[in-house]
């Protein structure tokens, strides 16, 4: 047995794309904080492969794009990535929004016809994520 199966943490993926859990309830982490354009699009990738493995209509995200470096080519991935995690998603949070990233943010919700809550640090966001589970 090991510790992680000792102390019950949900598996951990890579340092980007982690489960974490929080209040007994597993949320699915996605750190873009601080990533160049080639390190998002790594990201996004490991992402829609952990994503997929799960029951539809099952997963809580919390997204983190603090200081993540965005263009045409990672605001268009985004919007693809939002819409193929839409079935499998329950809610969603995101922090890190500020400045052109509202814009790119409002840009993808309206692609994907996903509705992801703002909030301004990860500890709200986590609450958010399980009074809406």
């Amino acid at each position: 047995m090991t510790a992680a199966t000792m102390t019950k943490e949900p598996p951990m993926v890579s340092e980007r794309v982690k489960f974490i859990n929080h209040a007994g309830k597993e949320i699915l982490f996605l750190d873009f904080s601080g990533c160049t354009t080639n390190e998002v699009l790594a990201t996004i990738e490991e992402s829609k492969q952990v994503i997929r493995t799960r029951p539809e209509g099952s997963v809580l995200t919390l997204t983190d794009v603090t200081n993540a470096r965005f263009n045409e080519d990672i605001t268009e991935r985004m919007k693809e990535f939002t819409a193929h995690n839409k079935p499998y998603v329950k809610a969603a949070a995101i922090i890190g929004i500020s400045g052109i990233k509202k814009i790119i943010f409002e840009a993808v919700m309206m692609f994907s016809k996903r509705k992801i809550h703002i909030f301004e640090s990860i500890h709200e966001a986590k609450e958010w994520l399980v009074i809406n589970s």
